[in-house]
């Protein structure tokens, strides 16, 4: 039973222990002398309640049965998609599923098997099938921060993207998600580079890719057709001398091989969109 629990964060499931041969009434007793603790119907911590979230989340999935994975929300904390847990947990099963206390439950017979896997030892929805699902939920910006910080933690990919918007079409998340996979390039690494894309998008500037590797560094964002960099800049981040060298100097190294750098602040984009936009588009017509 220890070694059940020990892979469960603590915790096991009556089922479980009916299979390793405890009987009721063993089960009865250990209850009644405080080894075992209810923290669901069905489902017991072994000695003491582990409370940390991925621990009571694979109890939230122990308690909705064998099929039940983790998913939504829950699935893109556990993901590390979003970085705050919600102690609702939200749990899929294949079929209606009665009621239980902190959980909600969604009932969902299309999950395929590479839908389902394993992250830190409690059985969850994909990251993809994850983002899918919280799509819906999500503002624009939200839902691009989401999609890029899965691709830059290499567990989320624009091929399972593709693959899981192409099984479900009419799936709530799947029309959100199309731009993701419509564009092949590299993610973004921070809101700033976000709201330039969507910025560019807005003023119909040409699609750029994002986090290039250019000679010996990784740029912002490039339009390639006319080797004209942009690079998003905060006063936050360059309020220190050695950044402020460090990309001088490699606006000089980009400059002599050919490549013109641009650069935009947020502030800018901000307060006057249409004139960044406008000098932008005559920049790259004088590039082409």
């Amino acid at each position: 039973m220890l070694t059940l629990a020990g892979s469960q964060y603590g915790y096991v499931t009556r089922q479980q222990l009916l299979a390793i041969g405890l009987t009721s009434a063993a089960i009865k007793h250990l209850i009644a002398r405080g080894y075992l603790i209810r923290v669901h119907a069905g489902v017991y911590a072994v000695g003491h309640v582990n409370r940390t979230p991925v621990a009571r989340a694979c109890a939230a999935v122990l308690a909705c049965g064998q099929a039940a994975v983790l998913s939504y929300g829950s699935a893109a904390s556990l993901w590390g998609l979003d970085r705050y847990w919600y102690m609702t947990f939200e749990v899929t099963v294949p079929t209606s599923h009665r009621r239980r206390k902190g959980i909600k439950i969604h009932r969902c017979r299309t999950l395929a098997w590479r839908d389902i896997t394993t992250q830190l030892g409690v059985r969850v929805t994909s990251p993809a099938r994850t983002v899918l699902d919280t799509a819906p939920r999500l503002t624009d910006e939200r839902l691009t921060r989401m999609v890029n910080n899965g691709r830059h933690g290499r567990f989320l990919h624009l091929d399972d993207l593709a693959d899981v918007i192409e099984r479900n079409p009419m799936h709530p998340g799947a029309k959100r998600l199309r731009r993701f996979v419509a564009v092949r390039s590299g993610p973004t690494r921070s809101e700033l580079e976000d709201r330039f894309v969507a910025f560019a998008r807005r003023y119909g500037l040409p699609t750029p890719a994002t986090n290039v590797p250019l000679l010996d560094y990784v740029v912002d964002v490039l339009f390639e057709a006319e080797k004209v960099i942009v690079e998003v800049d905060s006063w936050e981040f360059h309020r220190f001398r050695s950044n402020f060298e460090s990309d001088r100097n490699r606006d000089a190294d980009t400059l002599a091989a050919g490549y013109l750098t641009v650069r935009v602040t947020d502030e800018r984009m901000n307060q006057n969109p249409e004139y960044e936009a406008s000098r932008l588009h005559k920049i790259l017509a004088g590039r082409r």
